[in-house]
């Protein structure tokens, strides 16, 4: 297996790790709900936190719960888009945040469309049409009229997808946030992630000095690339094992 850039890139102790799950760390699918990952890459990704000192971070678009329950409880998890966070041997919240009042109307009536579906994450709603790729124009608008209803809200569109979420689910923001507190603080950032959500977080942590890695093809302001996600997750079994 090819690792692309991530051949020649290996983790010193001073390293902060952030990884985006779908498409990062796991395949995408069309049924998000079956996506896991390997027992073997929970037990890397442990190894790999005890050895970056806690250093190591999942920051997702999903509900908190959901990714709570897809990774070890060993690492810090951030969902939404890091607007909830939470720490290392922490439990997730039993109740999960809605999406605000009103925001739905709008893609509930595109979800309605064969091909199309309709996403719920804690406060983010999201529109996908992998299966109905003729819709993009439709979702979009959708999207578009739905973050109009409600102020503070704003459109993130992504790989056959489109989402509506508060500006504070950010991972550009989130990672900054996580970089000013112990155990991230003054230590180098690595941002791996494959979607438009992640390039925010990626330019953060190149504009601290850090690095960025794009996982699978298409633009990116990142510097270093991996082919997919089965590389990302070798590349983190041979890290944790010494290299």
């Amino acid at each position: 297996m090819t690792l692309g850039d991530l051949e020649t890139l290996g983790l010193r102790p001073g390293d902060a790790l952030f990884l985006d799950f779908d498409g990062t760390l796991a395949e995408i699918g069309p049924d998000p709900d079956a996506i896991r990952l390997p027992p073997s890459t929970h037990e890397d990704l442990e190894i790999l936190a005890g050895h970056l000192g806690g250093a190591l971070a999942v920051i997702s678009g999903r509900d908190l719960r959901d990714l709570g329950s897809r990774v070890p409880a060993g690492l810090w998890r951030l969902g939404g888009h890091g607007i909830e966070v939470l720490p290392p041997g922490a439990a997730p919240p039993p109740t999960t945040m809605e999406p605000a009042e009103g925001l739905l109307a709008p893609l509930v009536d595109v979800a309605s469309r064969p091909g199309v579906r309709l996403e719920i994450k804690g406060p983010v709603a999201a529109i996908h049409y992998r299966a109905a790729p003729d819709q993009e124009e439709a979702c979009l608008a959708a999207a578009q009229a739905a973050a109009r209803i409600v102020p503070g809200h704003v459109v993130q569109a992504g790989k056959m997808v489109v989402e509506v979420k508060p500006a504070a689910a950010h991972k550009g923001s989130s990672l900054t946030r996580l970089m000013q507190a112990p155990p991230f603080q003054g230590r180098r950032p690595i941002m791996l992630g494959d979607d438009t959500t992640d390039e925010d977080a990626m330019a953060v942590a190149a504009g601290l000095g850090g690095l960025a890695v794009k996982v699978g093809p298409g633009p990116s302001i990142a510097t270093l690339r991996a082919p997919d996600p089965g590389a990302v997750r070798a590349w983190l079994a041979r890290e944790g094992s010494g290299g």
